[in-house]
This record gives C-alpha cells, sequence and structure tokens, in this order.
C-alpha cells in the first residue's frame, strides 16, 4: 500500500493557493477546477474524468475513470477499468488544506507485451488517507494513510501471479528546507506479504511453481531539498505549452525553469526491507531472517554521491541443490555496498540547458564532448566496506576505480578471519570430491600472496593500473600490456628476414629497422 495509490499527487495541485480560511461555494469549486486544469490541462475536465463540486463544507474532487477507458477502447493493444472514486478537501483558517478519502478502489488492465496479451486485476480493500496539504511547501505537511488488505493478479503467457497483503500504513511529513524546497519523510509498513507464481514455458524447459511470503515489508525514505514549487512551474509550462511552434517561441522561459528547478533535490535515500523472508521452490526452501536493499542519491551537483547497499541476516539456502563440500562454506550474512563519489552532473546539466536551441538540433558530437567533460572530472566507483560471513569466516574488502583515461585503474583490499579454515574444508573435501580437489591448489596460491595482520587475519591489496599491471601486496601478480608498435611508422622503413633464402637473416631475430 502506498499513499498514492490513495491519492495520486497531481490531483492536489488544486490546492496550490492558500484557502485562507475561504467560504466553500460554486465560485471556489471553479477556482479549484482553473487551478488543477493549470497543471493537467483541461481535457480530463471536458470528458468528465475529474469534476469539483461543492460538498457540505468541502470540496468534493470527484474521479470517473470510464471516459478515460471509453477512450482508451479505441486502442486495442491497452484497455482499463477502475472504480470511481473522490477526495474531500476542506479551507483551512491558517492557509492549508484538509485532505481526506475513503475508497477501496477495484480494476482491470489489459494490454499486450512482448510476449502476448496480459491482463491484471486488483483490489485494495478499506483504503483510508488523511492529511495536510501547505501551499507554501507544495506538498503534504502531514498525512497517513492505511488500508485493510490488497490483491493483485496477473496472468500472461508463460506466467502467472498471485499477491496478497494484508493490513498496511504509511505516514509524511514535510518540513522547508534550509536552502530551498522541502525535506520530508516516508514511513510505510505492510503486514503478510504472499506472492505465488507460475511458470509455464516449455519451449525453454520452464514449468516450475514458487511462493514467496514475509510477515512484514518496510519501505523507509528521506529527502532533503526537494525543489517541489520549481518543478510544478515546470509541469504548468509543459502543459501550457502544447504545440512546437509554441515552445519554441518560448524556449528561454523552459531553459529558465529548468534551471530554476535544479539540482532537482539535495539528498533521497531509502531503504525496502523483508523480515523473514521465505522463497519455496522445487528444489527447497531459501531464507532470510532480514532482506534489505536501501539507495541513496545526491540531486545534480558537482559532486554527487550515489550509493547502494544489499544486506542479508540469517541466509539459509536449500543444501540438496549445493556440493556437500560447499555447505561448510557457504555465507549466512552478506553486507555489501557500493556507489560512486565525485558525479558532476551540474556542469553536464548547465551546458546542456544553455546549449539547447529549439530551432535546431544540437551539435552532432554534442553527447561525446558531454561524456568527455564528464569523465574529466574523474568520478569514481567505490566499493564500501563490505562483508561476508559464516560461522568463524568472515571476508571484508573494500576498493575504488578511477578512469584517468581510457583505461580504468583500481585498488581493493581484501582480509579474511578464517582463512585456514577454508583451506582445512577444500582440502578434507579434496579426497573425495573431485571439484574440491581442483579449487584446494588456487586457495593455497591465494593464501601465499597474502600478508598475515597481527589479529590473524590475512589481507590481500589489489592494484591493477591503466597499464593493464596488477600488483597484490606489492608483487607483480600481471606485467603490464606491450607496448604497441608506433603507429606512426612507415611500414617501408622495416626489413622483414627471409629465412627460407638465407637472405637478410638476422639469425631469428626478427624485423629490424634499416639503417
Amino acid at each position: 500500500m502506498s499513499v498514492n495509490r490513495v491519492l495520486p499527487v497531481v490531483f492536489v495541485l488544486a490546492l496550490s493557493a492558500p484557502a485562507l480560511g475561504q467560504t466553500v461555494d460554486e465560485q471556489g469549486a471553479k477556482q479549484l477546477s482553473e487551478n488543477l486544469a493549470h497543471y493537467i490541462g483541461k481535457k480530463p475536465f471536458d470528458i468528465g474524468f475529474v469534476k469539483i463540486s461543492v460538498d457540505g463544507d468541502a470540496y468534493k474532487l470527484a474521479f470517473d475513470f470510464k471516459p478515460v477507458t471509453d477512450l482508451m477502447a479505441k486502442q486495442q493493444a491497452f484497455k482499463f477499468d477502475v472504480t470511481p472514486y473522490f477526495i474531500l478537501v476542506k479551507p483551512r483558517k491558517d492557509g492549508h488544506w484538509d485532505v481526506s478519502a475513503d475508497v477501496s478502489p477495484k480494476g482491470s488492465i489489459d494490454f499486450v507485451g512482448p510476449e502476448g496479451a496480459q491482463h491484471i486485476d486488483f483490489s485494495v480493500s478499506d483504503n483510508k488517507f488523511t492529511g495536510v496539504y501547505d501551499p507554501d511547501l507544495a506538498a503534504f505537511a502531514s498525512a497517513t494513510g492505511s488500508m485493510a488488505g490488497m490483491t493483485m493478479t496477473t496472468r500472461e503467457p508463460k506466467q502467472q501471479a498471485d499477491v496478497t497483503v494484508g493490513a498496511g500504513t504509511a505516514a509524511i511529513v514535510s518540513t522547508k528546507s534550509a536552502n530551498g524546497g522541502i525535506d520530508f519523510t516516508v514511513t510505510e509498513k505492510i503486514t503478510n506479504f504472499a506472492e505465488t507464481i507460475k511458470v509455464n514455458d516449455p519451449k525453454n524447459g520452464l514449468s516450475f511453481p514458487a511462493a514467496v511470503k514475509a510477515p512484514e515489508l518496510s519501505v523507509d525514505a528521506t529527502g532533503k531539498g526537494l525543489r517541489t514549487k520549481p518543478l510544478l512551474d515546470l509541469l504548468a509550462f509543459i502543459v501550457a505549452t502544447d504545440d512546437a511552434a509554441k515552445f519554441k517561441a518560448d524556449g528561454a522561459e523552459f531553459k529558465s525553469l529548468l534551471t530554476a528547478a535544479l539540482p532537482l533535490w539535495e539528498r533521497i535515500d531509502g531503504t525496502y526491507g523483508f523480515n523473514d523472508f521465505v522463497v519455496e521452490s522445487p528444489v527447497g526452501k531459501f531464507g532470510a531472517t532480514q532482506l534489505k536493499t536501501a539507495v541513496g542519491m545526491d540531486g545534480i551537483a558537482k559532486d554527487g554521491k550515489i550509493n547502494y547497499a544489499f544486506k542479508v541476516s540469517g541466509l539459509t539456502m536449500p543444501q540438496q541443490v549445493l556440493p556437500s563440500w560447499s555447505v561448510a562454506l557457504l555465507p549466512t550474512d552478506i553486507d555489501l555496498n557500493f556507489g560512486g563519489t565525485n558525479i558532476d552532473l551540474d556542469s553536464m546539466a548547465k551546458k546542456t540547458i544553455e546549449t539547447l536551441d529549439f530551432s535546431k538540433e544540437l551539435p552532432a558530437d554534442f553527447g561525446k564532448q558531454i561524456f568527455a567533460d564528464f569523465l574529466a572530472k574523474t568520478p569514481k566507483a567505490v566499493l564500501g566496506h563490505s562483508t561476508i560471513k559464516n560461522g568463524n569466516i568472515e571476508i571484508a574488502m573494500e576498493g575504488e576505480m578511477t578512469f584517468p583515461g581510457k583505461k580504468p585503474e583500481a585498488s581493493m583490499t581484501i582480509d579474511v578471519a578464517g582463512y585456514d579454515k577454508i583451506v582445512e574444508a577444500l582440502q578434507t573435501a579434496a579426497k573425495t570430491e573431485p571439484e574440491a580437489a581442483q579449487y584446494f591448489p588456487f586457495a593455497l596460491a591465494v593464501k601465499g600472496f597474502g600478508k598475515a595482520l597481527p589479529d590473524g587475519r590475512l589481507e590481500w591489496i589489489i592494484n591493477a593500473k591503466a597499464d593493464g599491471s596488477v600488483t597484490v601486496n606489492g608483487a607483480m601478480l600481471k606485467p603490464a600490456d606491450a607496448v604497441q608498435d608506433n603507429p606512426m611508422m612507415d611500414p617501408s622503413d622495416v626489413t622483414v628476414p627471409d629465412h627460407g633464402s638465407g637472405e637478410n637473416d638476422d639469425g631469428g631475430a626478427g624485423a629490424k629497422l634499416k639503417p
């Protein structure tokens, strides 16, 4: 369940003007309609998709999907049917708006995908929403949502899936950001997530069922400096500029609005996680006590950063699908962190906006120029401190990669606790398992490159240079690539020995330069 399933954000754009305790009347409903049309156009009103009317001391924003369905019916490749619903908005004396909805939407979607016809049915029960919309923020100052449950089924030629979730809650809080825009937090929890999948693809030899279950699914997100108002101004301009000629004529205004919306946001971070995650399959059960992914990214900045994280705790796998010797080495906990730094999207965006000219195309080599400028700022790919654990064995690693030229340079540090246990497990298994016997010599060779640390761990510092050389703890593992012949050399300056006739015989030394 997500708040925007109940209340698509664009619909509250009608509330862009302060309420200031205004009287609820037909004139107010007309004004709200004009405000909303400013952002979504007049056509949704003309066809009856959106209608705003007076409902006691509030305005009713009603949405009837049938007119849209009728229009889409002309396109046989896409059809949808969604039950009507409405939202109530009430002006407050402080200039904010109270917003509420109590709906249980149901619907279906049909379209033709790459594999053929696809059908989706969905249903949400007892779906409620309440919030306070602040026109100054162009966002909800606070909002909460809840639902009793949701079901969704999808049918494709080679696959079908059924999803059910139990009760869910969500909340949003927004405040004015110190440097412009808004700061926000979003939290969401869903209980009893379950999905069953059936794959039937005889052509590729696939036919199996699978089930995914988790008693709890959570989503948490935070944002800083989201430029809500400039983004809405940009949306309004795009809606109002409905033909190419007008767009060209107002190109300077468009570029100005784009610039005003930068950097879009300062920072956004979010996590998506399951507790007691289980996958049941024909080969056995996979599970984890915690499965979490996280992503964070700066906006369009000169020194931007992006981070990804993947964390699994209490990992279990069906042992029957694995070589018996590998079971003792299987990881139970994984924590991977990677991303990038020194990412200059600001210069790229501003140069693009500056170069835009709607009366002509961009220069043919513009893309190459932009990419070259991007690399010139030396962006860096980073592997943050990451670990893989199993009992007394822990592998830790971190490193980075840069692109000073066309070829990358990289460094990585790996240290392992319990490496001897890995060697012992392979040595024991090698007596009866041919596959383990193949890995055992490799494990010994790797150990030979390691450096013993005071705490008993083994460490490998790996450096790969742009010239192709690779060192491990200072020892050369691979030398630099051979230097290519001088491409400017004149072929007539080279003599090739003829060993068959004995002429120009240089004892097999090969080609040489003429004196």
